[in-house]
């Protein structure tokens, strides 16, 4: 059993994303990140965080001060986010994706099957830390921004499996036992024997999940998880925070680069946020 907080996941994804921001949209083989770096993609600070900490903790701000999920009011903080530069490092948005970008201007998610980026999946993982959590509520939040029923289905699986991973069960172990075998995402069941070849890591969600899902079970410690992440390339730093996240309740917040944290920006935006 392991005895989990928000911090660790929270923190697991934060610093990830953090590795993989200067890394964004590089091609696989052409880098080797071995470090927290600065400049790169955005030409940031060491340490910084992009949209996906930013709307992770503008979906734990919400919950946090509401009591409860309420939509309403996590599309009212990702508008803050988007247009005002909340919950960001230096109070500036500088990486959002398309679809998330249309769904906080019309005021309601996109649902059709070009709006599968990984914009919900990023963010979801809060959801895990409440425990009368329901699959109605999970696809609630994620349709805020993703409805189509493919990312939907993405962020309850990637709920499922990190509530399971709380109880001690392994990577692959929590998600065969949360991934039916007719499921849209039964290739996550055999993903651990894919080789990397197999692995695409863009910003498509099927791609994201699996890659995260990957990385995780070939790995046995949250730094190289992270790295392993990153250099796969392109979406470097979402994929790298959707398999932190997960990483971070594996190995718990000790289990995170002591360097990494220290050089994590605005520290005190992320646990103000926490529930």
């Amino acid at each position: 059993m392991h005895n989990r907080t928000l911090k660790d996941a929270v923190y697991g994804l934060a610093v990830a994303d953090a590795v993989g921001v200067p890394y964004e949209f590089r091609d696989r083989g052409t880098f080797c990140a071995t470090d927290m770096i600065c400049y790169g993609t955005y030409n940031q600070p060491a340490g910084t965080w992009s949209d996906d900490t930013s709307m992770t903790i503008a979906t734990c701000y919400s919950i946090r001060h509401k009591g409860c999920i309420d939509t309403a009011d996590m599309l009212c903080q990702f508008r803050k986010w988007m247009n005002k530069g909340e919950f960001t490092p230096h109070n500036k948005t500088f990486d959002i994706g398309n679809t998330t970008a249309v769904a906080l201007r019309q005021g309601f998610g996109c649902s059709d099957e070009y709006s599968n980026g990984n914009g919900s999946l990023m963010r979801i993982i809060p959801l895990a830390f409440l425990p009368d959590v329901t699959e109605d509520d999970i696809a609630a939040v994620s349709s805020v921004t993703h409805a189509h029923s493919v990312s939907v289905e993405a962020c309850i699986l990637y709920v499922k499996i990190a509530k399971e991973l709380m109880t001690g069960k392994s990577v692959m172990e929590s998600v065969r036992k949360c991934v039916a075998a007719d499921s849209y995402y039964k290739k996550l069941r055999i993903i651990d024997s894919c080789p990397e070849s197999e692995i695409r890591s863009s910003g498509y969600v099927v791609d994201t999940f699996e890659a995260a899902i990957w990385v995780l079970a070939n790995t046995d410690n949250y730094r190289d998880c992270v790295l392993r992440a990153v250099n796969l390339g392109s979406d470097t730093d979402t994929v790298a925070a959707v398999a932190g996240g997960l990483a971070g309740i594996i190995y718990g917040f000790d289990g995170i680069p002591k360097k990494w944290i220290k050089k994590l920006c605005s520290k005190d935006i992320i646990d103000s946020c926490l529930f």
